[in-house]
């Protein structure tokens, strides 16, 4: 699977490891691989070099496991074996799947259906998907066409005791969780960090993160929000997240120029097109880095006025930035600004 940031060849984490470990303190164990088209990193505290080496392994076998169960890039995923399906009966599931398309559910009608887990069409007819970049703009008639294929009313998940299922009212739906991929990764990283008895991490899958715990310095888990330019290391904002999940999600990087216009690869199942509004970053913190990726997705889309509106009805933890013709500005909610470490100081 890859994921929003990948396809330019850059990491997809927006969210950067502060540094905030001193030279005098014990150095952390840092461990870092590929998956799903994008990078992970895995910092351990109270973890001696041995034990991180014999995580590596399980880290990975884990994260190959979920690009299997979700992957878009492999046509014998999980995932794609449903969409693949013409059938309209349902289809038994993974109960992990049911449970992230049931939290995409509830989040895109909470966002207005901006969240859209079936934008998948939209997303490769513009080229951000498996399929290659078009040489000309797309027009109406094709926009029209893939948005038919589209819409969170055509599918509904089905859970018994035992047993998922997810079904489609129409035959050529085409589901993609590449935008919440991240969340569930790192989520399931951090589940995989307790059954190991580890309670001192920072773990992230692309833009998306987990921790718990302190640092090697024995403080909370520091991390940086990128400012939204082409500068990998220009920090915004630096914030706790210890016991909670972050995510971001940008329009800046992941792009591409056709008929000297910029394309962001934020789609907008509105109008089935990507997104020309000014904001250009949203970050989310919640409980779980899932919920976080799943509702940064959705307020990119919507734009500031409404992603402003969304966050403070659902009370949200949200930092917003757009591009103003002199720079950047920043919104933030009131329940993110207890995160800022800034605040604490």
């Amino acid at each position: 699977m890859r994921y929003r940031l990948s396809l330019i060849g850059l990491m997809a984490s927006l969210l950067l490891l502060a540094g905030c470990d001193s030279p005098d303190a014990d150095a952390p164990q840092v461990l870092e691989g590929k998956t799903m088209g994008t990078s992970w990193r895995v910092s351990l505290a109270g973890v001696d070099a041995r034990r991180g080496a014999e995580l590596r392994g399980k880290i990975q076998a884990q994260l190959d496991k979920d690009d299997r169960l979700l992957s878009t890039w492999k046509d014998d995923s999980a995932l794609m074996q449903f969409n693949h399906s013409t059938s309209t009966d349902p289809w038994p599931v993974d109960a992990a799947m049911a449970d992230i398309v049931t939290l995409s559910l509830r989040i895109g009608h909470y966002t207005q259906g901006a969240m859209d887990i079936t934008v998948g069409p939209l997303v490769n007819l513009w080229g951000f998907g498996p399929q290659a970049q078009p040489t000309v703009t797309p027009d109406a008639g094709q926009i029209a066409a893939a948005r038919a294929r589209t819409g969170l009313q055509h599918l509904r998940v089905i859970t018994a005791a035992s047993t998922q299922w997810l079904q489609k009212d129409i035959p050529d739906l085409f589901v993609d969780l590449s935008t919440v991929g991240e969340g569930y990764a790192a989520d399931h990283l951090a589940q995989l960090m307790e059954r190991e008895g580890i309670s001192r991490y920072l773990v992230s899958v692309g833009g998306a993160l987990a921790s718990r715990g302190m640092n090697a310095e024995g403080k909370p888990w520091r991390v940086a929000i990128q400012k939204p330019t082409d500068r990998e290391n220009a920090v915004q904002a630096v914030v706790d997240i210890n016991g909670h999940g972050i995510s971001t999600s940008g329009s800046y990087r992941n792009y591409y120029e056709l008929n000297g216009k910029r394309l962001s690869h934020v789609i907008d199942p509105a109008t089935g097109q990507p997104i020309t509004h000014n904001l250009v970053s949203a970050t989310v913190i919640a409980p779980t880095a899932l919920e976080a990726d799943t509702w940064d997705t959705g307020l990119m889309v919507l734009g500031l006025e409404k992603a402003k509106a969304v966050a403070l009805e659902q009370g949200l933890a949200v930092y917003l930035i757009t591009k103003e013709q002199d720079g950047f500005a920043v919104w933030m909610s009131p329940q993110f600004k207890s995160f800022l470490v800034d605040s604490k100081n």
